[in-house]
Formats: structure tokens, C-alpha cells, sequence
């Protein structure tokens, strides 16, 4: 088999493919037969060496696959079942081991590819808007980088849910994308001041919610458009860590702050496969479009890496593995 790995951190050019065997599942677990595999920041993260894995490592948060074989103690899949997963670290591969608990079984009613376009982003895009702060109908949210992966699903979220959504992004063309995922305005940040547009088009009270991807750039100004004892959800870090700030900063608003991660929200195999259900339950229903922004063969990561850290994507980047990424030259 054919796997992406990870010996030493660094830029992109570090993603070596290699030969390894297939391997074998132990007690408890499964090898699936990777078809799809999503592409996150996360994997950037770990590849940097931002957020440290023990070396040699293959990246990939999530995908979708067929079940090859099962360990002992598997009682609930069997060969050939359709899979899905997040996070679990290991997808960028022609194969995978990942315990049965942490596996969500679909049906031929949704493609591996948008399987694994949505477990990891869609999930995150359900908790932090059904869980993370409960908000109500006519409620008002920020959202950064609403063209992105998250963005653009949390965007349809929320706006189901009743909320005005506002969001930021860096350009007509993406901004065209975010209004018809139900954003009811949207901001140019390479144009204008957020937390000045934000001010303007609340009348000055702010948002209940920020949702906030990208970390260092838009802190503080996050915490600037926040109503009284709104939160402030810093959920990713883009553009590089937040820096240390007063906890009293908090206190101009009694506002609320929290770095949520998905795998508090997805403990126990009751709550990933509630959770994933729903999301796939909505993209197979049509409530939530999922937008692919490109497709990589897997010997083409590191191209895969690139485009995500340029920022240029908008939607979803997908590696497709096996056969049938063969023919896939983006």
C-alpha cells in the first residue's frame, strides 16, 4: 500500500509517499480501505510541527472508505460497509487502522468523497453552532473565514437556526459564495475594518457570537464586536497563535471566551455517530452543501497543503485515493 508520511517537520515538501504493507487490525479495530480524505488546517498544523506528533506520523484527520477487515472483538462491521471518520489521525493512505468505536457507518445515499468532505468541518460547523453558546432566532454571529471549509457550513447552519449572519472574507468572489450559503452581509476585510463594519451594522450593540478561525490577526478586534456577555469562540489559528492578553480585557463586556476542540463534543461512540449522523443525514437530504474546492491524488498532498495554506480555497479540498485518483491532475 501507498502512504503519505511524516518523518521530520516543515513545509510541504515533507509529505513523502512511501510503500508500506497493508496492515493487519488488532482487538477492537478495523482496516478500511481509504477512498477519500479530507484535507483540514489541522494537518498543516501537525506537518509544521505546530501542534506535535511523535515522528514518523501519516497525517489526515478524517475520510471515508470501505471496511477490508476487522479485529477481533468487532461485532458491529463487517467487510465491505461504508465508513466514515473524525479525527483520527492516519488517512492520507491506501489503508487505515482505526478503532470500530470510532467509526460512522453510511449508506450508498452519499459519495465517499462527500463523506469525507464533511466529518471533520461539518461536525465542527454543528457543535459550534447547536452547542458551543445556544443561541436564539434573530440572535447576531461573526463568522471569519466564512468562505472556508467550516465557514461555509456553519454559515447555513446558523442561518437555519434563524440567526443574522455576518461574515468576513477577502473577496467579491468568495463573498458571492458566502451570501448564497445565507450570510446576510458580508465583509471584505482587505477593504474595510470588521469591528468598524460590525459597529455599524448592529447599531453599535455588537454580536452574540464570534466564531473565530484565524486566531492571531482578528483577536482582539473579535473582542471589540462582541455585545454585553457575548462569546467569543477562538476555534482555530490560521493566521498563527493568539497572543497572551489581560483576562481583564474580558470584563469591558463580562464577555465569554473558549478554545473549543471537536473531540470533547465526540467523546463516547454514542456522540460521534449521533453527531455525524446528523451531518450526513443533512448533506444526503440536501439541507447542507457541501462545496469541493479541489481534488488531489494522493502522490499530490503536498499540492493539496499548498493551496490550503494559501488561502485561496474556498470550500473543501479532497484527497482521493486508490484508483480512482489516478486521473486527477488539479
Amino acid at each position: 500500500m501507498r502512504t503519505v508520511s511524516v518523518s521530520r517537520t516543515g513545509g510541504s515538501d515533507v509529505l513523502e509517499l512511501i510503500e508500506t504493507e497493508i496492515p493487519e487490525p488488532g482487538e477492537g479495530e478495523v482496516v478500511v480501505e481509504v477512498m477519500a480524505a479530507g484535507v483540514n488546517f489541522i494537518d498543516v498544523y501537525h506537518r509544521t510541527g505546530l501542534y506535535p506528533r511523535e515522528l514518523p506520523f501519516t497525517p489526515g484527520q478524517e475520510g471515508a472508505g470501505v471496511v477490508h477487515s476487522v479485529g477481533e472483538g468487532v461485532r458491529d462491521l463487517e467487510p465491505g460497509a461504508r465508513v466514515a471518520w473524525a479525527p483520527f489521525t492516519g488517512s492520507y493512505a491506501e489503508y487505515a487502522v482505526i478503532p470500530a468505536g470510532r467509526l460512522v457507518p453510511f449508506g450508498e445515499n452519499i459519495s465517499f468523497e462527500l463523506a469525507a468532505a464533511c466529518m471533520l468541518q461539518g461536525m465542527t460547523a454543528h457543535y459550534l453552532a447547536h452547542d458551543t453558546i445556544h443561541l436564539r432566532h434573530g440572535d447576531r454571529a461573526l463568522v471569519h473565514a466564512g468562505a472556508g471549509g467550516v465557514g461555509l457550513l456553519l454559515v447555513q447552519m446558523l442561518e437555519r437556526l434563524g440567526v443574522t449572519v455576518f461574515a468576513t472574507t477577502s473577496s467579491e468572489e468568495k463573498a458571492e459564495l458566502v451570501r448564497e450559503a445565507g450570510a446576510d452581509q458580508v465583509i471584505l476585510y482587505t477593504e474595510t475594518d470588521f469591528a468598524d463594519e460590525i459597529g455599524k451594522l448592529s447599531e453599535n450593540k455588537g454580536v452574540e457570537v464570534v466564531y473565530d478561525s484565524v486566531g492571531r490577526t482578528t483577536f482582539s478586534d473579535s473582542l471589540a464586536c462582541l455585545a454585553t456577555r457575548g462569546m467569543l469562540v477562538s476555534f482555530g489559528q490560521s493566521s498563527g497563535p493568539v497572543p497572551a492578553f489581560e483576562l481583564t480585557n474580558l470584563s469591558r463586556g463580562s464577555f465569554y471566551l473558549t478554545r473549543p476542540s471537536l473531540g470533547h463534543y465526540v467523546e463516547t461512540t454514542e456522540q460521534l455517530r449521533h453527531r455525524a449522523g446528523e451531518v450526513l443525514g443533512m448533506v444526503a437530504g440536501g439541507a447542507l452543501d457541501v462545496r469541493i474546492d479541489s481534488r488531489y491524488p494522493l502522490d499530490q498532498a503536498a499540492r493539496a497543503h499548498d493551496r490550503i495554506e494559501s488561502r485561496a480555497s474556498s470550500g473543501k479540498i479532497v484527497l482521493v485515493v486508490g484508483d480512482q485518483g489516478a486521473g486527477i491532475r488539479d
